[in-house]
């Protein structure tokens, strides 16, 4: 015979006067701690939080932030969740955040302007202490919408005068130049650039970055081997083609991105061609899973830990800091080649 399932009553939920008895002190000291007061002392906020964690009790986070006058949420928005760029940094993000007793309101422009206006609108509504506007370049249109409601914002690459915001600085120079001297030292001459689109200001400064690696290791540039595409796998397909409809091709293509140049991987598998014997390829972000193409792709690392980090202290410093004067704030964050197994020397024959 099956036994019937039986459910024990729930025990009451705990509040805050439950804490404040078992913490042994006052609802205004268990309240004050919990909004982080400076007036309670180190001892009786460690007994409140260990209370707290005792009793699993959860503080309303809507009161908290009608009393502090703080929300603590910070929004970040990206270019396109389905890169998988974007999901890292949003991981690592989040992390930072946490630890520092944050919340994160996180949104994807997908490369839709309607879509990061209402963005910024929900945002806006929720009260958030920043924005990081990740999404190198599109930010422009609704930048406004932010700055006139004096909430902190850190944009990619993009200065923008008020002292409100904060800007990272992205060091592609190094990486791409590191990229471009690695091939033209395996013997490469021919190289190609599968650029990002040109509405995006970061694509165009790769680019120029590359045109100016090109010219320091003396290699000519060829206009029709520089392809604009979109940042996508497709895109490093499309790019792919229109570089093999030549009559004169290149034995290397360095690439805006890894899903970019991942795409390439895989349109030169599917003409035959073999990578790297037959075709260097390289790509620009390392995405985890770089690695783990076939072969392991060479790229430029832009760590999303480092970018992470950057913007959340750029925020962090705004919304702690509101009792000294605003100023804008700038971040640097390089880039470096890591040597996988998509380069080698030209074939012979080129």
């Amino acid at each position: 015979m099956a036994q019937r399932a039986t459910r024990k009553t729930a025990d009451k939920t705990p509040d805050i006067r439950a804490v404040a008895a078992l913490a042994k002190v006052s609802i205004a000291t268990v309240s004050r701690t919990i909004n982080g007061a400076p007036v309670v002392s180190d001892k009786l906020s460690k007994r409140v939080w260990q209370a707290i964690k005792q009793l699993n009790y959860f503080p309303n986070t809507h009161a908290r932030s009608l009393v502090s006058g703080r929300s603590r949420i910070l929004g970040i928005i990206v270019e396109n969740i389905t890169n998988p760029f974007f999901p890292e940094l949003i991981q690592s993000f989040e992390e930072i955040a946490v630890a520092h007793g944050y919340e994160t309101l996180v949104s994807s422009s997908n490369s839709n302007p309607a879509n990061l206006a209402t963005t910024i609108r929900r945002m806006i509504e929720r009260k958030v202490e920043g924005v990081a506007m990740l999404t190198f370049g599109e930010e422009e249109p609704v930048l406004n919408q932010l700055v006139i409601h004096e909430i902190p914002i850190v944009l990619a690459e993009f200065r923008f005068d008020d002292p409100n915001v904060s800007t990272i600085l992205l060091d592609y120079k190094t990486g791409i130049h590191a990229a471009v001297a690695h091939l033209a030292q395996l013997g490469h001459s021919k190289i190609a650039f599968l650029a990002g689109p040109h509405d995006i200001h970061s694509a165009v400064t790769r680019e120029n970055d590359f045109r100016t690696a090109m010219e320091a290791v003396n290699l000519p540039i060829r206009k029709d081997w520089i392809i604009e595409c979109d940042h996508t796998l497709k895109g490093g397909v499309a790019g792919f083609e229109k570089l093999q409809a030549l009559a004169d091709r290149p034995t290397a293509i360095l690439c805006s991105n890894d899903m970019t140049a991942i795409g390439v991987q895989r349109a030169a598998y599917l003409k035959g061609m073999r990578v790297p014997q037959d075709l260097s390829v390289i790509g620009l972000d390392d995405i985890d899973f770089a690695e783990f193409t076939l072969p392991p792709l060479t790229t430029i690392r832009l760590s999303r830990s480092d970018l992470a980090h950057a913007a959340f202290e750029a925020l962090r410093q705004q919304a702690e800091e509101s009792a000294s004067p605003k100023k804008q704030r700038e971040f640097l964050v390089s880039t470096s080649l890591v040597l996988r197994s998509s380069t080698a020397p030209p074939p012979a024959k080129a």
